[in-house]
């Protein structure tokens, strides 16, 4: 049990810091795309999104899956879920800010649910 929790620890820690990468490129392109139009070729560039969407859903169903075996509460990965759909919903969004914008908001909620599951595993109850 002890090793299965530190292995979700570490899951969910990694699925934070791509969660915090993600934030940083969302802020970073939406800086870069009002100074530096040339930048938002690439920075913006639809596929990046995806590549970071599918990474970021792959991370989260083994994180959160992993919690809901060790701690058995499901919110963790119902919050990490909805983060998930948020970010998701964000591609179909024009690039007006607005993609930004509940990009981001989808990247904090599904830190919320990996660190609710980080903190279940760490005090189960």
């Amino acid at each position: 049990m002890l090793q299965l929790t530190s292995s979700t620890h570490r899951l969910d820690r990694m699925a934070i810091g791509l969660s915090g990468l993600c934030l940083v490129h969302c802020i970073a392109t939406t800086v870069l795309l009002a100074f530096l139009s040339a930048a938002g070729g690439f920075l913006g560039a639809h596929w990046v999104h995806e590549v970071g969407l599918s990474l970021a859903m792959i991370l989260g169903a083994f994180a959160l899956g992993r919690g809901i075996v060790d701690h058995g509460f499901m919110m963790p990965s119902a919050v990490g879920g909805l983060g998930l759909g948020v970010m998701g919903g964000a591609l179909t969004l024009p690039h007006d800010g607005t993609e930004a914008a509940f990009t981001v908001l989808g990247v904090l909620i599904l830190a919320l649910g990996h660190d609710l599951n980080r903190r279940g595993t760490q005090h189960p109850f």
